[in-house]
């Protein structure tokens, strides 16, 4: 009787870019090969690499970033790849979402709260993440790549992101039906 180990239960850890989500990213290159022969080289250092192909990325403020990922995940689909770096958050989205989104921000009164973004396509290079974590201040996953063809989200995903996220505030509406009690004369 022949026993068989059980398999090791992988986990992708959403701080850690996969082999498969590492060439994905490096397609965005015009030589991917040696871009990712350097980048395996020194895994823990970022890399710079082309927008418009592979990917665009929105480039939009930490905590406003933050409230478009909980849009996403709660309201939404989710989210492809995420950057953090800077105080900002990188979106990674579909090719031609960044000609796409500002033109739909700019069309519809319901994203008057939406803060200024930074919307990079063709022509465009981003500083992406390490393949590891690092130590220091540099550019970090939130979430990594994981696959050779990540869902990525399009301008009209991301327009309704930045609409819902405009609305959500970080203090909680103030209960309409409240008692108010005026403390300034206090003794």
């Amino acid at each position: 009787m022949t026993t068989h180990a059980p398999a090791p239960h992988h986990t992708h850890s959403l701080d850690r870019v996969t082999p498969a989500g590492a060439a994905w990213l490096v397609s965005a290159s015009t030589h991917p090969r040696s871009t990712l022969s350097a980048w395996e080289s020194r895994p823990g250092a970022p890399a710079v690499l082309p927008c418009g192909s592979a990917f665009d990325v929105v480039n939009v403020p930490a905590v406003f970033g933050r409230r478009m990922l909980d849009a996403l995940w709660a309201q939404g689909p989710g989210s492809g790849p995420v950057a953090g770096q800077r105080g900002r958050t990188l979106l990674f989205a579909a090719p031609g979402t960044a000609q796409r989104l500002p033109a739909l921000l700019a069309w519809d009164a319901r994203a008057g709260q939406v803060p200024p973004l930074l919307c990079h396509g063709t022509g465009d290079a981003v500083t992406v993440p390490a393949l590891v974590p690092g130590t220091g201040e540099g550019p970090r996953w939130v979430v990594a790549p994981d696959v050779r063809h990540p869902w990525l989200p399009g301008p009209e995903v991301l327009f309704w992101a930045c609409v819902r996220a405009s609305r959500l505030s970080i203090f909680p509406p103030a209960d309409q039906g409240a008692n108010v009690y005026d403390v300034s004369r206090r003794r």
